[in-house]
């Protein structure tokens, strides 16, 4: 098996990595019509959005003293 990627391989990963990028935006683009609709509605203000993702973002991130193993 030959180590070094071959031309083919690189133009699939270029590829790979476009679809990414696409899929990335699209969820963005979503995630950002949502939360618009969402506050134009009042049913959630950007204050109670900004809390919730602290919130999710602190659940998320491993206690210093207590890693994940």
């Amino acid at each position: 098996m030959n180590p070094f990627p071959s031309s083919l391989d690189e133009v699939n990963l270029v590829g790979k990595l476009a679809d990414l990028k696409e899929s990335h935006y699209l969820q963005s683009l979503l995630i950002s019509a949502l939360i618009d609709t969402l506050m134009d509605k009042g049913i959630i203000t950007a204050e109670e959005l900004a809390l919730r993702a602290h919130q999710l973002d602190l659940a998320a991130t491993p206690h210093p003293l207590n890693p994940i193993s």
